[in-house]
């Protein structure tokens, strides 16, 4: 169960991902109000670092599934537009908001 006071504390956190590429920053979350659980996050990227040209978008929307940890900052496992391999995911799988 998430808590609302650790759901605020997200808010404006950099994400990177686990190969230390910086995705952008945190600016929403979708929470799953039935289990109060956190379905995707929203993530504001920037257009001139990696991240931001792969995805093409100001904003991408991240299934949580794809969170390894949050802490002073998010970590997700590493996008790549190239077939994945473990522990990475392709880009499709995070939408353009």
């Amino acid at each position: 169960m998430v808590s609302i006071k650790e759901v605020t504390e997200m808010f404006g956190k950099d994400v990177f991902t686990n190969k230390g590429y910086y995705l952008g920053e945190l600016k929403d979350i979708d929470i799953d109000i039935s289990t109060f659980r956190i379905r995707a996050l929203v993530i504001e990227t920037s257009p001139n670092t990696e991240m931001g040209r792969l995805l093409g978008g100001k904003r991408v929307i991240v299934p949580y599934s794809v969170v390894q940890a949050v802490g002073d900052v998010v970590i997700t496992k590493h996008i790549v537009a190239s077939t994945p391999q473990e522990g990475e995911v392709s880009k499709e799988e995070v939408q353009k908001a």
